[in-house]
């Protein structure tokens, strides 16, 4: 029998008003393990309801006081992470070790979170004029809305919801309805580190539960990651009903290899770039860009490490330890990944190993697609215009540096790059020249630690805010200016009216 998967509100489980429900799969065996509530409006305005009260007393609640409930649910965590990284392989497919990996990087957030009282303050202006002081502060929004994905159940919402909640606001967030589970286990250790009732709320759903927090008067900002065309809307969407909004979409990873690189420490981080997680991850290498004349060496390379990846079911397990790569998360994703390579070899590239022929360790019905490899790619196919999100790497051959940066700024996504290189002044160069928001030298999935910004350009990014760092802060948080003069009885000025527009002296 499959288990319920609800909403999270007010501290407790929540199974709504809503009679439509989801199947969440396994996607190792293809087999249904829940059923996910499906958020109706009158749902959604519950639990923002909720989030609403409680954010009024957490706002104005110590710093101390919030830190140390961020301090608690750091420790939790840690403590606990294995637990939650096994509900993210059973429900999304990623291997263990991928899972423990996701989760790690999410609590750097925490932890940068828990210094959250450094970044709060204020600054001041005595006598800035005759007898008046000037100070600011950051106050927070209220209720916040994170919409996040389903390659990352645990990091991307950890992202935001550390700093949201550290800052004095309540947060709602509607996690994927493909894996569910994670977002209900941190709210319920949320409530073990001791945060109050109604400040982290979870809100299952689809496009009625995104649309509710698109639109309630209640929720001040959204924070989302997904697709281009799916981010573009939630930011057109949310800012028509004056929200502020930090929108993450889709990528298109290049990763450039010099001729002076070090194909060995190339080709290894092209296999792991381009395949860990089944390539669905946001900041996945897809491109290989071969600055001739290396590109018959590199792809040797790269297509002897690939044969020896193992495609099976990543639960925890002594045959769990030996496989490198899960499953799709979905069949129907499995199928629209298999139809990318389909639609590359009918192109004319060069497809070096398929992955539609892969023999998986797993229960046959498992969405099975093995690490793909293609040749000879060229910037009019589809495998290399169209995000694919699965384990497919296409290497294009260009002959020079310039031709490699021409290739990356005339993409339409600007998340992530990497170049690989020994020369210094090629990659402080490469710094200077692409169009990218975030790049690795010698490093092929360059994620900021969390004190430094995550986001991209261009069509990578709706908004103008990265989420986490001190971006981050500033998202959650609003300025407000206090002007004020205190009078001096026995020194008081003269008064009378003065229309004037004031001025300082």
């Amino acid at each position: 029998m499959s288990t319920p998967i609800t909403h999270w509100v007010d501290g407790a489980g929540y199974d709504g008003t809503s009679e439509l429900w989801s199947d969440v799969t396994n996607p190792a065996t293809g087999r249904v393990s829940g059923r996910v509530a499906l958020a109706s409006e009158r749902d959604a305005r519950y639990v923002i309801d909720a989030a609403k009260k409680a954010s009024t007393t957490w706002a104005t609640t110590s710093l101390a006081r919030r830190t140390q409930i961020l301090f608690a649910f750091r420790e939790l965590l840690n403590a606990r992470k294995d637990e939650l990284a096994q509900l993210i392989t059973a429900e999304h497919g990623k291997v263990h070790s991928d899972a423990v990996g996701e989760i790690s990087r999410g609590q750097e957030v925490v932890e940068f979170a828990c210094g959250i009282a450094h970044l709060l303050k204020g600054g001041q202006s005595g006598n800035a004029s005759t007898g008046v002081d000037v100070h600011s502060r950051r106050d927070p929004l209220g209720v916040v809305g994170i919409i996040s994905p389903f390659n990352f159940p645990a990091m991307v919402p950890m992202w935001f919801f550390p700093i949201a909640i550290a800052a004095g606001n309540a947060v709602v967030l509607k996690p994927s309805e493909k894996d569910p589970s994670a977002a209900l286990w941190i709210a319920q250790l949320w409530k073990e580190a001791g945060l109050p009732d109604g400040v982290f709320n979870v809100l299952q759903g689809d496009k009625v539960a995104v649309d509710a927090l698109l639109q309630s008067p209640d929720v001040a900002a959204i924070s989302f990651v997904g697709s281009t065309p799916i981010a573009q809307y939630v930011y057109e969407e949310a800012s028509r009903h004056g929200k502020r909004v930090q929108a993450l979409g889709g990528a298109k990873n290049h990763m450039v290899v010099l001729p002076d690189a070090d194909l060995e420490l190339a080709a290894d981080a092209a296999v792991s770039a381009g395949y860990g997680s089944a390539g669905e991850r946001c900041m996945a290498i897809s491109v290989l860009v071969a600055v001739e004349p290396i590109a018959d060496d590199l792809v040797a390379r790269i297509a002897e490490r690939t044969r020896t990846l193992r495609t099976g079911d990543g639960r925890r397990g002594e045959a769990a330890a030996e496989v490198d790569m899960g499953p799709l998360v979905t069949k129907a994703h499995r199928d629209r990944v298999a139809g990318f390579i389909a639609s590359g070899d009918e192109a004319g590239a060069k497809l070096i190993i398929d992955g539609r022929e892969v023999d998986a360790d797993g229960d046959r019905d498992g969405f099975w697609l093995g690490p793909t490899l293609f040749d000879h790619v060229t910037p009019e196919m589809e495998i290399y215009r169209e995000e694919i999100f699965g384990p497919v790497l296409s290497v294009v051959r260009v002959s020079s540096y310039d031709e490699a940066v021409a290739l990356i700024n005339d993409n339409g996504y600007g998340n992530g790059t990497a170049i690989f290189t020994n020369d210094g002044g090629a990659a402080r160069r490469f710094e200077n020249d692409v169009q990218v928001g975030m790049i690795g030298v010698n490093v092929p999935i360059p994620v900021p630690v969390a004190y430094y910004s995550f986001g991209g350009w261009k069509r990578s990014l709706f908004g103008d805010t990265h989420a986490h760092g001190t971006e981050g802060v500033h998202f959650f948080t609003r300025a407000k200016v206090v002007t004020s003069r205190w009078i001096n009885p026995a020194a008081r000025p003269e008064g009378g009216l003065e229309l004037g527009f004031p001025q300082n002296v």
